[in-house]
């Protein structure tokens, strides 16, 4: 059975992170069936929105199943990971039409990464964002996820959460843009929001999100180096297996 799911419901393209049992972290196999629901929603003219929403009411996704990271050997596994990551994300923010996250619950990680490349994010109370990969993982970013949560987040708060591995909550996620609104029945919120931006121009849609995207991503510059390094590294080898050593 497929871990992402996807329903057309009105003018838009639900896609559902299936995999409740594991707060919904993803595997490589997700992120590509991500991207082929992201290639069908632009291929759709009937498709005017695409949200996305995780299963079973605890989580968006709560980052990359870490469990992969244990085949991995050398800074280079880093280079070809963050670079699968960087055409999944970038694929979802190249979306010709309006992508919005439904978050209910932890948006980890990648969840983090991939709520921050939708245009609009609705979150419920329970919502809970963070980048703890100081503590899980001992990797890093890519620069173009950095440079993506930096936008949104300003530097100073994404070091914060980098740094000391804490979560921010709907009120926080809220004042600083980072949830566009936080509601208690966040499916019906969305729903209707679909429709109101379904009934626009998508053209004038389109055409600003890929200006904003273009203005992030001007003189972007190169981090291999530092992924490199990073996914090199004793700590990121060791955090991986304390971090899986957890009863």
């Amino acid at each position: 059975m497929s871990q992402v799911l996807a329903e057309k419901q009105g003018p838009a393209l639900w896609v559902t992170f299936n995999r409740p049992e594991a707060h919904n972290a993803m595997t490589f196999a997700m992120y590509e069936e991500l991207f082929a629901h992201c290639e069908a929603a632009d291929a759709d003219g009937e498709v005017r929105v695409l949200v996305l929403r995780g299963a079973g009411g605890k989580a968006f996704v709560a980052g990359t199943d870490i469990r992969q990271f244990t085949a991995f050997e050398s800074g280079e596994d880093g280079l070809r990971y963050e670079a699968t990551i960087d055409r999944i994300v970038g694929r979802l923010e190249t979306v010709g039409k309006p992508t919005v996250a439904l978050v209910d619950g932890f948006a980890m990680g990648s969840g983090l990464a991939l709520s921050a490349a939708c245009d609009l994010r609705i979150c419920t109370p329970a919502a809970r964002f963070g980048l703890p990969i100081a503590r899980t993982v001992g990797n890093c970013l890519s620069m173009d996820n950095y440079a993506r949560l930096a936008a949104l987040l300003g530097p100073a708060r994404l070091k914060d959460i980098v740094f000391t591995a804490r979560s921010i909550g709907p009120e926080e996620a809220l004042a600083t843009g980072l949830a566009t609104e936080v509601v208690d029945d966040a499916e019906a919120r969305v729903a209707e929001l679909c429709d109101t931006l379904a009934s626009f121009a998508p053209t004038t849609l389109r055409v600003t999100k890929e200006a904003l995207r273009r203005l992030r991503t001007a003189n972007l510059p190169d981090g291999d180096d530092l992924v490199r390094e990073a996914y090199a590294s004793e700590d990121f080898r060791t955090t991986v297996a304390a971090f899986l050593a957890k009863p």
